[in-house]
């Protein structure tokens, strides 16, 4: 029964996406598909959180598009997600979800909820700093660089990167005492909402700058043989471009996979340390 009631959640969260160009027809499948999986074999934390993320994310990216869309020239991939970058984001929660449906315990909440904060702090980063009307440093040499570049930070996307973890962190502490079973004791309880919460917000942080170092050091970066504009694009200006830096193969889709994969180890380590401490 969970399973169709997930199936149909999602299918209309995904056809109404899809009719929004929010998602492509591949990604709208993939979204379906994860959907049903987080709903039927996990609680209301795991659908809540990745519906949060989705939901402001999409908001947040259709937020002043037109003035986003000097950079759709540098990303690899812009506008409507499709299904790679849906699993990109939302994968890895889906097979932590998997896991701990057969083998439940805690701390895949904990890496689940770090997961989700460092996916929303990334995209909140980039489409809430991406307005940001100073240049953006890099991060590894601190020198100023153009808007849209890999690696690059500023303090708006900071503060948006902080923001969009801290709200995963605050809708996991909701979601997660709905769920929770009211047999456990009353100040277990609030011990995991904090050390989930805290935990979720610090794995959030982390991974979104390791999501910029990444993107600043080995992160495929090119540049075009007509313009020489940098971009993350193979073709620019109907003309194959030159690997610049990074790797070939480490394209935004690995480096949000990647960066996310730490950040949940964080929250997990953060949170499994809060509870020891408390």
């Amino acid at each position: 029964m969970d399973l169709f009631i997930g199936f149909a959640g999602s299918l209309l969260v995904a056809g109404a996406a899809f009719s929004k160009k929010s998602l492509t027809l591949s990604g709208a499948i993939a979204a379906v598909l994860m959907g049903t999986i987080y709903y039927g074999l996990g609680s209301l934390i795991w659908f809540g959180l990745l519906l949060t993320f989705f939901v402001t994310s999409t908001f947040w990216t259709k937020w002043k598009k037109r003035a986003k869309r000097q950079f759709d020239h540098v990303y690899e991939k812009s506008g409507a997600r499709d299904a790679y970058q849906v699993f990109a984001n939302g994968g890895i929660g889906m097979l932590l979800c998997i896991i701990h449906y057969f083998y439940p315990h805690e701390g895949w909440l904990f890496v689940f909820a770090g997961v989700m904060a460092t996916v929303n702090a990334d995209t909140w980063a980039t489409e809430i700093g991406g307005l940001s009307r100073r240049s953006p440093h890099s991060l590894l040499t601190g020198k100023e660089v153009p808007a849209g570049t890999s690696g690059a930070i500023s303090l708006l996307g900071t503060q948006a990167a902080i923001a969009g973890a801290m709200t995963i962190g605050l809708a996991a502490m909701l979601f997660l005492y709905i769920s929770l079973d009211p047999a456990f004791a009353f100040p277990y309880t609030w011990l995991l909402l904090c050390a989930v919460g805290v935990g979720a917000s610090i794995g959030g942080v982390a991974g979104c700058f390791t999501d910029s170092f990444l993107g600043a050091t080995v992160q495929s970066s090119y540049q075009c043989t007509s313009c020489g504009a940098l971009t993350e694009k193979q073709l620019h200006c109907d003309r194959k471009t030159l690997l610049k830096r990074g790797f070939r193969w480490m394209n935004n889709d690995i480096v949000n996979l990647l960066s996310s994969i730490v950040g949940g180890l964080v929250a997990w380590g953060a949170g499994t340390l809060l509870l020891q401490l408390s």
